[in-house]
């Protein structure tokens, strides 16, 4: 009786390697499918990329006049006339320049 429990048990233990193998194989074939179907559409989405027209250039910009800062200037001019560098007259007439401007 123990001849017949041999035979059977190789038979298994080689059939599991077996399925085992073919399993293996299966998710391996289908892992490389997987990644062939990734590339095509990587390789699909830059070439549309390349061919893709070039977005439209902007418009260029009208040269605005540039905004006046009438308290930095105001401030700055408060100093000059602080440390003696202009006189109250120069002072009042740079003031109603700066305040017509704005």
């Amino acid at each position: 009786m123990m001849r017949r429990r041999r035979p059977l048990r190789r038979a298994a233990v080689v059939g599991g390697v077996a399925a085992v193998a073919h399993h293996a194989g299966t998710k391996s074939a289908q892992a490389q499918a997987a990644e062939q179907s990734q590339n095509q559409q990587i390789a699909d989405l830059q070439a549309q990329q390349q061919y893709a027209p070039p977005p439209p250039a902007p418009a260029p910009a009208a040269p605005a006049a540039a905004p006046v800062d009438v308290v930095g200037e105001l401030t700055s001019l408060k100093g000059l006339l602080d440390a003696g560098v202009l006189t109250q007259e120069e002072f009042d007439a740079q003031k109603q320049k700066i305040l017509a401007a704005s």
